[in-house]
C-alpha cells in the first residue's frame, strides 16, 4: 500500500487519538489516522511534519498532517529573493548559512539531493581582505583568507591576541559536544528542554553572559571584544556582555559553513513535501479552541480580508511558530499556561546592487588600500556595551557584506550585490559614504544603486541568560517547539525541536496503544524520500 493513501486514509474521521477505531477487512479494529496540525512552515514546523510522518511510519501509526502558513512559502526566515526580480539571481534575505556540525540540515541536504554552493571562488575576484572588523572609529582587525585556513592569519591572530584564540576554540568545542549529546540517547527525546540543558551540563552556560563565561575560562581581553563580540553581533546583534554563554560558543562555530544553492528554505520545502502534509499556504490560524474530540482550529486568508474563516478539527496541535507573533486566541487556558513573550530583535535587512565597491575611506583607508569584502564591527575602546534596541552602538551597523559580484540583467554590466545587517534603516548618505559617492541630498541615483530591497525582521530572540525554558507540552496534545528560540536560535536547533517533539508525540501515541490493545500497521522500512525523490 503506498504510503499516501495509509496517511490520507479515514482523513474525515477525527477525534481522540486513543478512542477512534476503524474496522479492517479482516475484522480487526485498527486505529484511523491521527489528525495533526502543525502551525508554521518554518525550520520547526517543516522539521515536525517530516519527522512526525517518518517516526509514525515506522511505528505503525497512521498519520494525517495538515501544515498551515500564513506566508506564500516554506521556510519561515529562511527565504529568497531575487536580485533585480529576476529568478536567476535568489538572495538569502534571512538564514543564510548553516554550518558543518548541523547534522539535521546535512542529513535532509544528502537525502534531498540538494546541491551545496559557496561564493568564495567568485569573490575571491574582488580586491581587499576577505573580511574585517570594525570599530566605527578603526579596522581592529583583517582576515586575509576565507575562514581560518590561511597560516599567516593565525600567526598574526596569536601574535595579537596570544593564547585567547585556542582557548577560545577549545572552549567552544568542549561546550558544543555538551550540546550535541541532545541529540540521542539518553537525553533524545526530551520532554523538558530545561532538565535537557540541565542533564547535559549546559545550564551553567546559559545562566551568564558570553563575557563572564569566557572570563571563567581564562579568556579575557582584547580577543573576546574584538573578534567574539564581532560573532555575536553579526549573528544575534547582541554584545558579549549581554548575549548568554552557549549562544556566545555557538557564533564561534563557524567551521565549513555552506549553504543550498538556490536558497536553503529547499531544505525545509523538502522535508514538507516528503512528509506529504497537506500544506496550506497563505492561511493563518486565527483561533485553537479545545473540545471533547480534541482542538477545532479557525483559520482564514492572511491575503485576503473578504476571505470567510473556516476551521477544521484535529487530535493534536503544534504550535512552531512565536507564540507572541502568531496571532492566535486560545479560547482554553492550556495546563502549563501560555508561553510568556520574548523580546525579538528587530533587525534591518537591507539587499542592493551597485557597480561601486567598498570605498576604503569609509573604514578609513588610504585611496591605493581595498577595504575588506565583508566588515563586521566591534565597539570602540572606551564605549560601554548596551543592549536591546540600542546593542548596535556608535558604529551604526553590524555587519556589511560584500556577497558577489552579479550581471545587471537590463544593462549586461558587472556590478556588485551587497547585504546590510542594522538597527535602522540606512539612508541615502550612509549608502553614499559606503560607495564613495558625492551626497549632494535626497535618494542616491539610480545608476549608482541599481537595484534596492529592504526587510525588517523579528529574526531572533534577545539571547539573555536564563535557567528556564518554556514547556514543550502546553497541555496532553497541544505542543510548541518555541523554547528553543531562547536556548539556541538557528534553523539547526529549530529542526531538532520540531524532531524532539515528533518523536514524544510518537512515543506518547505508542504508549497509549499498548493500554487498549488497538493494532497498529507496521509500516517500518518505508523511505518516505524515495517515495517523493525517486533518484535520491
Amino acid at each position: 500500500m503506498k504510503l499516501n493513501t495509509l496517511l490520507l486514509f479515514g482523513a474525515t474521521v477525527y477525534g481522540a487519538v486513543d478512542e477512534q477505531l476503524i474496522l479492517t477487512r479482516e475484522g480487526r479494529e485498527a486505529a484511523s489516522p491521527v489528525k495533526v496540525a502543525i502551525i508554521g512552515a518554518g525550520a520547526a514546523g517543516a522539521s515536525s511534519a517530516y519527522h512526525l510522518a517518518k517516526f509514525a511510519g515506522d511505528a505503525g501509526v497512521r498519520v494525517n498532517i495538515t501544515l498551515f502558513e500564513r506566508n506564500p512559502y516554506i521556510g519561515g526566515r529562511s527565504t529568497t529573493i531575487n536580485a533585480y526580480e529576476d529568478p536567476r539571481m535568489p538572495v538569502e534575505l534571512g538564514a543564510s548559512i548553516f554550518v558543518a556540525v548541523n547534522s539535521i540540515l546535512n542529513d535532509a541536504v544528502k537525502e534531498f539531493n540538494l546541491s551545496l554552493t559557496t561564493f568564495d571562488a567568485q569573490r575571491a575576484e574582488i580586491p581587499g581582505a576577505s573580511l574585517g572588523i570594525w570599530d566605527g572609529r578603526k579596522m581592529v582587525q583583517e582576515q586575509q583568507e576565507d575562514g581560518l585556513d590561511g597560516w599567516w592569519d593565525i600567526a598574526k591572530l596569536l601574535w595579537k591576541y596570544g593564547l585567547a584564540p585556542i582557548k577560545t576554540m577549545r572552549l567552544m568545542k568542549r561546550t558544543l559536544a555538551k550540546f550535541v549529546a541532545m541529540y540521542d540517547d539518553p537525553i533524545f527525546p526530551f520532554a523538558s528542554l530545561t532538565q535537557a540543558v540541565q542533564d547535559v551540563e549546559l545550564l551553567g552556560v546559559t545562566s551568564q553572559t558570553g563575557e563572564n563565561y569566557m572570563a571563567e575560562n581564562g579568556i579575557t581581553g582584547a580577543f573576546a571584544h574584538d573578534i567574539v563580540q564581532a560573532s555575536t553581533r553579526v549573528n544575534y546583534a547582541q554584545n558579549l556582555r549581554y548575549i548568554h554563554g552557549l549562544e556566545a560558543m555557538v557564533c564561534m562555530a563557524a567551521e565549513g559553513a555552506m549553504a543550498v544553492e538556490g536558497g536553503n528554505w529547499q531544505i525545509f520545502d523538502s522535508m514538507v513535501r516528503a512528509s506529504r502534509a497537506n500544506v496550506l499556504l497563505q492561511r493563518a490560524v486565527t483561533s485553537v479552541k479545545r473540545n471533547e474530540a480534541g482542538y477545532q482550529i479557525m483559520y482564514s486568508n492572511a491575503s485576503d480580508q473578504t476571505f470567510r474563516g473556516e476551521y477544521d478539527h484535529f487530535d493534536s496541535v503544534i504550535l512552531a511558530a512565536p507564540y507572541q507573533f502568531a496571532d492566535i486566541i486560545f479560547h482554553n487556558q492550556p495546563e502549563q499556561g501560555l508561553p510568556d513573550q520574548t523580546p525579538y530583535v528587530q533587525l534591518h535587512v537591507t539587499l542592493f546592487t551597485s557597480p561601486y565597491i567598498i570605498s576604503p575611506a569609509f573604514v578609513g583607508y588610504a585611496p591605493n588600500k581595498s577595504a575588506p569584502k565583508v566588515i563586521l564591527t566591534t565597539l570602540p575602546s572606551g564605549e560601554e556595551p548596551k543592549e536591546g534596541n540600542d546593542s548596535c552602538g556608535s558604529p551604526g551597523f553590524f555587519s556589511i557584506s560584500l556577497l558577489r559580484p552579479v550581471i545587471n540583467p537590463h544593462t549586461g554590466r558587472g556590478e556588485y550585490l551587497y547585504k546590510i545587517f542594522s538597527p535602522l534603516a540606512p539612508d541615502s548618505s550612509f549608502l553614499s559614504r559606503l560607495l564613495g559617492l558625492k551626497y549632494e541630498g535626497g535618494d542616491v541615483l539610480e545608476k549608482d544603486i541599481t537595484w534596492i530591497y529592504r526587510k525588517i525582521w523579528y529574526s531572533y530572540p534577545y539571547e539573555y541568560p536564563r535557567v528556564t525554558f518554556e514547556p514543550l507540552q502546553l497541555e496532553k496534545n497541544l505542543w510548541y517547539t518555541g523554547a528553543m528560540e531562547t536556548f539556541i536560535s538557528t534553523m539547526e536547533t529549530n529542526a531538532l525541536m520540531g524532531k524532539n517533539v515528533a518523536r514524544l508525540m510518537v512515543d506518547q501515541w505508542l504508549k497509549k496503544r499498548e493500554y487498549t490493545g488497538v493494532q497498529t500497521t507496521n509500516l517500518r522500512g518505508f523511505d518516505l524520500a524515495s517515495l517523493i525523490f525517486p533518484e535520491a
